[in-house]
C-alpha cells in the first residue's frame, strides 16, 4: 500500500479525540445541572478535566499536521480560511438573536415591566465606568493583535512577541473586570427581560472573550516554538479574525445595552 496521493486535500487520520471531546462535554453540562441541583463540584470538574485534555491532545495532533507533516497545503488552508469565515458569520447571527431579543423588548416594553425601559426597580450600571473602561481595553488590544499580524508578516519575532503578549494580558484584564462588575451587579438574570438579555448577552460575549484569549495564548506559545512564518501562519490569523469579531460585538454591545438602553 503506498502513502503517495495525487491530490492536495487532507484527508484525516482515525482520531479519538471527536469522542472524547462529545464525552467530556455531555460530562461537563450533566455536572452543571448536578451542580445546580446538588451543590455538587464532582462531576463538573471532572468533565472540565476531559474537555481540557482533550483540547491540549487534538489540538497538538492539528499543530504536528499543519507545522511538521506539510499537510495543510494552498487548498487545505484556503478552505481553513473559508471554514473560520463561515464560522464566524455564524456567531454574528448568534449574538443578532440576543440583540433582537433586547431591542424587541426596549423599544415596546409591555405592562409586565411598567411600560418602561429599564423595568421599574432596575438600576442599571452606568455605561462610563466600567463598561467605557472595559471598551477601552477591547479598542487597544485590537489595535495590539494588528501590530502583532504585521510584525509577524515582516518577520519581526520581538514585536510579535510583545505584541501578542499585550493582547493576550488585556483579554485577562477585560474578563477581570467582566467578573468584577457581575460580583457588584445591583439586579440578577431573573429581574425581568432586562436581566434575562443583559446578562445572556453580556456573559456570552465574555465566554468568546475567554475563547478568544485561549485562542490567542495557543498562538503566542507556538510562536514562541517557531511554528509560524510570515508566509505561513494561518492559525494566528484565525485567532486575529476572532478577536476583532469579538471587539466588534462588543462595541455594539456597549452602545445598545449599556449606553443607549441605559
Amino acid at each position: 500500500m503506498t502513502l503517495n496521493h495525487n491530490h492536495p486535500y487532507h484527508l484525516v487520520d482515525y482520531s479519538p479525540w471527536p469522542l472524547t471531546g462529545a464525552i467530556g462535554v455531555m460530562t461537563l453540562v450533566t455536572g452543571l445541572i448536578k451542580w445546580f441541583h446538588n451543590f455538587s463540584l464532582n462531576l463538573f470538574i471532572l468533565g472540565y478535566i476531559i474537555v481540557l485534555l482533550t483540547m491540549y491532545q487534538w489540538w497538538r495532533d492539528i499543530y504536528r499536521e499543519g507545522t511538521f507533516q506539510g499537510k495543510h497545503t494552498i487548498l487545505v488552508t484556503k478552505g481553513l480560511r473559508w471554514g473560520m469565515i463561515l464560522f464566524i458569520i455564524s456567531e454574528i447571527f448568534f449574538f443578532i438573536s440576543f440583540f433582537w431579543a433586547f431591542f424587541h423588548s426596549s423599544l415596546s416594553p409591555n405592562i409586565e415591566i411598567g411600560l418602561m425601559w429599564p423595568p421599574i426597580s432596575i438600576i442599571p450600571f452606568n455605561p462610563f465606568q466600567i463598561p467605557l473602561l472595559n471598551t477601552i481595553i477591547l479598542i487597544t488590544s485590537g489595535i495590539t493583535v494588528t501590530w502583532a499580524h504585521h510584525a509577524l508578516m515582516e518577520n519581526n519575532y520581538t514585536q510579535t512577541s510583545q505584541s501578542l503578549f499585550i493582547t493576550i494580558l488585556l483579554g485577562i484584564y477585560f474578563t477581570i473586570l467582566q467578573a468584577y462588575e457581575y460580583i457588584e451587579a445591583p439586579f440578577t438574570i431573573a429581574d425581568s427581560v432586562y436581566g434575562s438579555t443583559f446578562f445572556m448577552t453580556t456573559g456570552f460575549h465574555g465566554i468568546h472573550v475567554i475563547i478568544g484569549t485561549i485562542f490567542l495564548l495557543m498562538c503566542f506559545i507556538r510562536h514562541l516554538n517557531n511554528h509560524f512564518s510570515s508566509t505561513h501562519h494561518f492559525g494566528f490569523e484565525a485567532a486575529a479574525w476572532y478577536w476583532h469579531f469579538v471587539d466588534v460585538v462588543w462595541l455594539f454591545l456597549y452602545i445598545s445595552i449599556y449606553w443607549w438602553g441605559n
